[in-house]
Parts: structure tokens; C-alpha cells; sequence
């Protein structure tokens, strides 16, 4: 009897510490959400706040800076220009990127160790010494500072996030699949299309994504390729030189509105391709 007493003593000493470490992991896994995205609940919420003062409690709430906005052109403009870039600058990189990766994945070629080292250089040198080194070279080639200037300088600084994210993920594919391909008559266009792209689309479109996201509050580089045309980040941070406004919150809680609908949409995407590969 004292026998089992000890040892129902010990299994409900181990159900309390048990309990009390899930409890201390909720309570930092609940803190580092809230030290993430508390900033980003209170941006939101002041956006609809209906008075110019950032002070707590709210006066009340308010759509009009989301009307200020829609009757705002110059940052309906920049909005504009940061899309076109983002898109241009990620596709670029894709188009780039995969035929890179596929290289260093399946061919062995003089400085492909090299190769592979430089090519991560751009995302780790700060955004300002790309951008300076950018419009070195564009000046000396004499051209004019544009978005399309600014496109081929995200690209250059963003090439790398494709090539690691898709190497990365042939790497696990095995060779196998493409020399069955070969045998059985396919073309390397074929192979491609109908073999390695499947297989690697999930790397794809996370590094697409990451590419669109990075270029579209991109500000170093951006600072110095752009000529007149004004980007969203750009139009930003030169409305904050005047002060912190709601209509800046307002602008913030668009884009976070977005970047929610965007992941949303790739793992709806990503889900119902999984289920009929499955399928």
C-alpha cells in the first residue's frame, strides 16, 4: 500500500511539473506573438481612429482616412509603381533564378563553388552598398535613373533568395525522376515543364512570394535608382519626415490586409494542388 502511494504520489508530482511547463510554453509562445504582432493590432486600430492625435483611449472611430486615401493620387500612384516593380523585379528573378539553380543542382562546371558563394553575396551586403554600387554602374553606362532601374537593382539583391530556395529544394529531388524522363523520349523543355516544375512549384512559389514581398518595401535601393517616380515605401518614409499621421496607419493596415490575402491564397493553392496530386 505505501508502495503504491509512492508511486501515485510521483506520477501526480509529474502531472503537475508536466502541466507547468506547457503552461510556461504557452506563456512565452503567447508572448513572443504578442511582441510580433501587438505593434501591427495597434496600427490597425488606430487607423480608424476619428482624431489626428495618437493618444489612448481612442476618441472614437472613423473611416475618413481610408476616403483621405482613395483621394490621395500621389499615393495611389506609388502604390502603383511598387506593384509594378515588385512584380517585374520577382519575375525576373524567377526567370533568372531557376535556370541558376537547375545549373548548380545538375551540372559541374569550373567555379561552381564560386559561383555558389557569390551568388548569395547580394542578400547579405546592406541594401545601400547594392544601391550605390548600382547607380555607379548605371551612371557609367549612362543610363537614366528609372523603375526600370529599379527593377534590375531588386533583382540583383533578390536573385539569391531563388536560387537558395529552389537549389534547396532539388537537392531533395531525385536525379532519377529526369533521367527516366530522358529515357523515355522527353525533351529537356519537357522534362521541365511536365517533371522538375511540379515537383519543385511549392519552392517556387515561397520564393516568389518572399522575392514580391522584399521588393515591395524595398527603400535602400530604391532610394538610389529611382528618379521621379515615387515607390509606396518611398512615399512612407517621406510623409513621416512630417510626422506620424492615421493616414500612415491606414496605408499600413492595406498592406497587412494584403500580405494576409496573399498567404492565404498560396496555402489554399498549394493545399488543393497537394490533394489532387494525392488524389
Amino acid at each position: 500500500m505505501t508502495t503504491q502511494f509512492a508511486k501515485s504520489s510521483r506520477t501526480g508530482r509529474s502531472n503537475w511539473l508536466g502541466g507547468i511547463e506547457r503552461l510556461s510554453w504557452m506563456l512565452g509562445i503567447l508572448a513572443i506573438l504578442g511582441f510580433l504582432y501587438l505593434p501591427i493590432a495597434v496600427l490597425v486600430a488606430y487607423s480608424f481612429n476619428d482624431s489626428r492625435s495618437l493618444t489612448w483611449p481612442m476618441s472614437g472611430l472613423t473611416l475618413d482616412w481610408y476616403q483621405k486615401l482613395s483621394q490621395n493620387d500621389q499615393l495611389i500612384q506609388a502604390f502603383y509603381n511598387s506593384v509594378y516593380v515588385a512584380v517585374s523585379a520577382t519575375s525576373l528573378t524567377l526567370i533568372i533564378g531557376i535556370p541558376a539553380a537547375i545549373a548548380l543542382d545538375r551540372f559541374d562546371f569550373p567555379g561552381k563553388g564560386l559561383f555558389r558563394k557569390l551568388i548569395l553575396l547580394p542578400i547579405a551586403l546592406p541594401g545601400i552598398i547594392t544601391g550605390i554600387s548600382m547607380l555607379i554602374l548605371f551612371r557609367s553606362l549612362g543610363f537614366n535613373l528609372s523603375l526600370q532601374a529599379v527593377i534590375v537593382g531588386h533583382a540583383t539583391a533578390l536573385l539569391s533568395v531563388v536560387v537558395t530556395l529552389v537549389y534547396a529544394r532539388l537537392q531533395r529531388l531525385p536525379a532519377s525522376l529526369a533521367e527516366a524522363s530522358a529515357d523515355l523520349g522527353a525533351s529537356g523543355l519537357q522534362t521541365f515543364f511536365l517533371i522538375t516544375l511540379p515537383n519543385i512549384r511549392t519552392a517556387v512559389i515561397g520564393a516568389g512570394m518572399l522575392a514580391f514581398t522584399l521588393s515591395f518595401d524595398e527603400i535602400p535601393v530604391t532610394f538610389f535608382l529611382t528618379g521621379r517616380d515615387n515607390t509606396l515605401p518611398m512615399y512612407i518614409w517621406s510623409t513621416l519626415r512630417r510626422g506620424l499621421t492615421p493616414e500612415i496607419n491606414a496605408i499600413g493596415t492595406l498592406i497587412v490586409a494584403m500580405s494576409i490575402v496573399l498567404i492565404f491564397a498560396s496555402v489554399l493553392l498549394l493545399r488543393d494542388k497537394t490533394k489532387s496530386k494525392n488524389v
